[in-house]
């Protein structure tokens, strides 16, 4: 377990030290969480978490940059018990579906973030390895960005990164192309099944307006014997009110894709007494072979969701927001209350608390929805969900 945590600091240091061009920077992330279970959850449960995201870089003369990211973990009741009975997948933990070790009080987890490469020319950049491809200027459902699925319950997650190259050429001032390459989802394919190529147009000048224009095809694979093509749009409008519509078309010609290749959001924020208050809504329309959709890379089963916040600044250190995430095929809905208050230059506190309802916690029907304690086809849950955060960054 020693050798576990100390080595990759060790390896860092060595790189830092033989490079005086690198910089290190990164937060830190002390957590402890409080659930009321649901279902075949525990009553009640408890956790800590260490959380370290470490970021480093270092230039290459003067024509490009390396880059590399860490994460490491090591976490106890609550956020260790999911990693070990779920694999790592489906709880509020950070900790990564990746190998981890269990010591006598704590699993720890170690997984590679980003690591990369950046060539810089005057008209045309490459960027190679490990790192992260954003689409789309949805702020909460990310349609377009189907390369890196979000979850809006877990808002400060980590987007997994993509092992690929990315070619972007700066047609004017104005316009980019950028021209892109993925790996398969699968890593262990042994040929180009499931290999993704695309192509996006993109100009954030547009006078107020910004515009994105996304196209990408994944080479055939198991049940897409004619390969899968994605087509996009996004807009956003910076005027009085900030307008965002984010739009991807997934087509599978075997699977015979219609309106269910369709996901689609559109939002709009504004903000009230000189910026102090900030309300933002967001709905979604997430077709069944869609990039949102669960059995294809999302995080959503139902067709129609919204999402509706508001931010409110109490001062320069101190503010609170509250969002409800709702669905509506199912009438279930999970409000989430968020408090961050700036402890000290770096240092962060944040607490939040959620409480996932549907109709079944009210008149136990065994209508169960998607946004509810337990959702359809799980049979363990939350009534309640706390968390209390202290990040520092460094």
């Amino acid at each position: 377990m020693k050798n576990f945590i100390t080595v990759p600091f060790m390896l860092l240091l060595a790189i830092v030290n033989l490079n005086a061009q690198m910089t290190v920077s990164g937060i830190l992330d002390t957590t402890v969480s409080a659930n009321v279970g649901a279902g075949g959850a525990p009553n009640y449960s408890f956790g800590f978490e260490e959380y370290a995201n470490i970021r480093f870089q270092s230039r290459l003369r003067e024509i490009g940059t390396v880059y590399g990211a860490v994460n490491l973990i090591a976490a106890s009741g609550s956020y260790a018990r999911n990693a070990e009975l779920l694999d790592m997948q489906g709880s509020m933990s950070s900790l990564p579906s990746t190998s981890y070790t269990i010591g006598e009080n704590f699993v720890a987890a170690i997984e590679l973030e980003r690591l990369y490469f950046r060539m810089r020319g005057e008209h045309l950049d490459f960027d190679g390895g490990l790192f992260r491809l954003p689409f789309g200027y949805s702020q909460v459902w990310g349609s377009s960005d189907f390369l890196n699925p979000r979850n809006p319950l877990k808002p400060d997650a980590r987007l997994r990164g993509i092992l690929g190259a990315a070619l972007t050429w700066h047609v004017t001032d104005d316009w980019k192309l950028l021209s892109f390459y993925s790996s398969p989802r699968n890593p262990l394919a042994l040929y180009s099944e499931g290999s993704l190529f695309g192509l996006s147009l993109e100009n954030r000048q547009l006078g107020n307006a910004s515009i994105q224009v996304l196209y990408s095809y994944e080479t055939p694979k198991q049940y897409s014997r004619w390969g899968i093509h994605r087509a996009g749009l996004s807009l956003k409008l910076d005027i009085e009110i900030g307008l965002a519509v984010d739009a991807l078309y997934t087509y599978n010609y075997e699977a015979g894709t219609e309106l269910d290749g369709l996901s689609l959001s559109a939002g709009a924020d504004y903000s009230f007494f000189d910026g102090n208050l900030i309300v933002m809504a967001e709905y979604l329309y997430n077709g069944g072979s869609s990039s949102t959709a669960l059995y294809c890379g999302g995080n959503f089963s139902n067709t129609h969701y919204l999402y509706t916040g508001l931010t409110y600044r109490f001062n320069d250190f101190t503010n609170m927001s509250l969002a409800v995430l709702t669905c509506f095929d199912d009438v279930s809905f999970t409000p989430v209350i968020t408090l961050n208050h700036d402890l000290f230059q770096g240092a962060v506190l944040t607490i939040t608390a959620q409480v996932p309802l549907d109709r079944d916690l009210f008149t136990g029907d065994g209508n169960r929805g998607e946004f509810g304690p337990i959702p359809p086809g799980k049979y363990y849950g939350n009534y309640f969900y706390f968390s209390a955060r202290i990040r520092l960054r460094f």
